[in-house]
């Protein structure tokens, strides 16, 4: 006999609702209108169906270079999600020991999260400018956005260490494996799905990112300042359809992502752990 279910599970299943049309209803949108037809505007109602604006949006523009601001957008989210993963592992690492300071390191680390973001990328492109340096979205950009997305790695790798079974590394070093060799072959795999999620914490932080931006990517934008100065030149649905394709990217990435944990979970069941293969 199937078990009913409460007034609670109905009240949650409605507010659940409600955010996920306030969620995607914009979203859906602004898919929708990025399909009009040639002599389609802005608003509905739709003046037919077409994908004009997707070959107009790569064909020569008056305004905004979307496509080189992709390119940073995607190099620098690339940099920022490998220096993430590789500061967050070190970090997590240090932290499963008590050390002097430890304690307000993790909380000088995790209050900087609470920060306003815009205040964040004033204050170092002041610092570039005191300092005469020249503010590019790989310097201070890069700084500005490892200033968001390192201390969610860190607090991801703090939580997966804390729950680590050091068996598996006494158990490597009693068949004679050193330090390193530990690390690469046993904790590694162990924790590789953790590393995806650092890895697409760091990723779509940083590609997503305007605030911390705007005050430190010199003169060459990101993609989400290029869409911002968009908003106030482009008068036609191209701007939708830049919207519609970096959603599809941005899909592709998550989805990607769980395929590669979904992958990995299956090969341990299937095959056991990789964990202490190659010592």
């Amino acid at each position: 006999m199937r078990e009913r279910r409460g007034k609670e599970f109905y009240i949650l299943a409605i507010i659940f609702a409600v955010f996920v049309i306030f969620l995607y209803g914009p979203v859906s949108a602004i898919v929708i209108l990025s399909f009009q037809g040639p002599n389609g505007g802005l608003t509905f109602p739709m003046n037919g169906v077409s994908i004009h604006w997707f070959f107009a949006l790569f064909g020569e523009q008056l305004v905004g270079d979307f496509k080189a601001a992709f390119l940073r957008s995607l190099q620098l989210g690339l940099i920022v999600m490998v220096a993430t993963i590789f500061v967050s592992v070190l970090t997590g690492l240090a932290f499963r020991k008590k050390f002097y300071g430890s304690t307000i390191l993790f909380y000088t680390t995790v209050s900087s999260l609470i920060v306003p973001s815009i205040l964040v990328s004033l204050g170092i492109g002041l610092l570039y400018n005191l300092m005469e340096w020249e503010s590019a979205w790989y310097s201070s950009g890069m700084g500005a956005h490892l200033t968001w997305t390192l201390p969610f790695g860190f607090l991801i790798m703090i939580a997966v260490f804390n729950r680590f079974d050091r068996s598996y590394e006494e158990a490597a070093k009693d068949l004679g494996a050193n330090n390193w060799q530990t690390i690469r072959y046993v904790v590694l795999p162990i924790i590789s799905p953790s590393l995806i999620g650092v890895a697409l914490f760091g990723f779509t932080l940083s590609y997503d990112e305007f605030a911390r931006t705007l005050m430190t990517s010199g003169v060459k934008n990101t993609l989400p300042l290029e869409i911002f100065g968009m908003t106030t030149n482009v008068t036609t649905p191209t701007l939708y359809a830049l919207g519609t394709l970096t959603t599809v990217f941005s899909l592709v990435v998550i989805l990607t992502s769980m395929g590669i944990v979904f992958y990995i979970q299956k090969r341990r069941e299937r095959f056991g752990s990789d964990a202490g293969k190659g010592v």
